[in-house]
């Protein structure tokens, strides 16, 4: 795949520019090509003018009914009605890096740094065992003070003493890195690559290398770990034709799990000035296309998509293509302090409430708890 590269040196307004196709059409040879009677187990890959399309469909009321819907049959068929849990902690808001639009850069003096010691965490995991989640997500900024050898210490403490699946996304690390951590029981590994449009990368991540980042997502892939990848929907300086290209490189990327969301600047940010991405039928349909050209990817209700609608943001995006939950399971002391964006929900709550909370909504919609670790689908096909 060719990675596009705009010209302009000023990043203006996300745009909605339709393409003019013929939207009608492609979803019908999608229904046939995916679910017909004859559909093969493993579909044919959907072409960036179908994407195109489908992107198109969502400034139809009537077309963004049937992304939708067709999103959701995909969703079924290849990922079933199970939703894995996935609980949070946030292990740091300590970061090194500089990216425009996150509450944490380093640049950030208003924020209380934090760091949660290693016993929190462990006691953390512990509660989330014992609610009969299976899975825990270490997120934290880009925090040097967790060499290998500290952050590997404690993903062997947590696999010793929960058992847990164990995803992670620190931020970018070498591969000799990696490969300990997967030693040390690291199952999965986060690193979204936020835009395959090289210059909006560039003005967004200042102090980062586009082509490092998508390495390390190789480096992962070829290390056998469990590779999650995505982008923000609505960043400045990007397109629909960026969004399609966003859609189908997570696709050539072939990754287990595909995380997105909204563009929501935080404003104590340089990017905080840009008007945020705030439609949710809009942003529920680019779900929606992600899981039709992704079938058999895991993909997240996101939090930040509560922060746009608190009481069924992610009730929508499941209902559109995810399969995915992911409770805050953070010490509710360290919450508010762990801001990307405005508005973020839960740092009320106890990891209890967000737990139960989860629970009910997702029963809500008529869907079911996964149980098992909920490993990655695509493997079932390799």
């Amino acid at each position: 795949m060719m990675i596009h590269s705009s010209s302009s040196k000023k990043l203006s307004p996300f745009k909605i520019e339709a393409s003019g196709s013929d939207w009608r059409e492609v979803i019908e040879t999608l229904k046939e090509r995916m679910l017909g009677e004859t559909a093969p187990e493993v579909p044919e890959n959907v072409t960036f003018s179908e994407t195109r399309s489908l992107l198109d469909a969502l400034s139809d009321p009537e077309g963004r009914v049937e992304v939708y819907e067709l999103a959701d049959r995909i969703r079924a068929r290849f990922m079933g009605e199970n939703v894995f849990l996935r609980g949070i902690v946030e292990l740091s808001n300590i970061c090194i890096k500089a990216c425009n639009y996150c509450g944490i850069r380093a640049g950030n003096s208003e924020v209380t740094r934090y760091r949660i010691p290693d016993d929190e965490v462990i006691a953390a995991c512990q509660k989330m065992k014992s609610s009969g989640q299976t899975t825990v997500v270490l997120q934290s900024g880009e925090d040097s003070w967790y060499t290998r050898e500290k952050f590997g210490e404690l993903l062997l403490r947590i696999k010793r003493e929960t058992g847990l699946a164990i995803t992670v996304s620190v931020g970018e690390r070498d591969s000799d890195t990696f490969r300990f951590w997967k030693e040390c029981g690291m199952d999965r590994y986060l690193i979204r690559f936020e835009t395959s449009n090289r210059e909006v990368f560039a003005a967004m991540h200042p102090d980062d290398d586009f082509d490092e980042r998508i390495q390390c997502i190789r480096n992962l892939k070829s290390l056998g770990v469990q590779t999650g990848s995505g982008f923000m929907i609505g960043l400045p300086g990007t397109s629909l034709d960026d969004l399609a290209r966003d859609i189908l490189f997570c696709r050539e990327l072939d990754l287990d799990m595909v995380g997105v969301g909204p563009f929501i600047p935080h404003p104590s940010t340089p990017a905080g000035a840009y008007e945020g991405m705030s439609d949710l039928n809009f942003l529920t349909g680019v779900i929606a296309v992600l899981r039709i050209v992704n079938f058999d990817a895991h993909i997240p209700a996101t939090t930040a998509f509560d922060a746009i609608d608190p009481s069924q943001g992610r009730q929508l995006v499941l209902q559109r293509g995810a399969n995915v939950f992911m409770p805050n399971s953070t010490p509710g002391k360290y919450r508010a302090s762990y801001l990307l964006y405005p508005n973020k929900p839960c740092v009320d709550e106890s990891a209890d409430d967000c737990a139960g909370c989860v629970m009910g909504r997702i029963l809500s919609i008529g869907r079911q708890i996964g149980t098992g670790p909920g490993h990655s689908m695509r493997l079932k096909r390799l």
